[in-house]
């Protein structure tokens, strides 16, 4: 996924499509996240974080983020980067 990505359109499970903003990008033990929440609410109250995988044919799929601890390791990562930006 290129790093200049700043929405993208998701199917929720009604099959509606939803807009997304994208807040980061992180490569974590050679896996590539992205969060993203939707762009229509006015308070964040919950990122989706969402794995970058490849199919058959070379192609990107997000896939969620289901595992507990795949997620708690995505969650880490996630809040370090931002409390290191805020020191900043």
């Amino acid at each position: 996924m290129e790093n200049d990505v700043t929405t993208i359109i998701l199917n929720d499970e009604d099959g509606k499509e939803v807009e997304f903003d994208v807040v980061t990008k992180m490569d974590i033990e050679d896996k590539e996240y992205i969060i993203v929440v939707p762009k229509d609410k006015e308070e964040i109250d919950e990122a989706i974080a969402l794995r970058i995988d490849v199919d058959e044919e070379g192609n990107e799929v997000l896939t969620t983020v289901e595992d507990e601890d795949e997620f708690a390791m995505v969650e880490e990562a996630y809040e370090t980067l931002f409390s290191e930006d805020q020191l900043n």
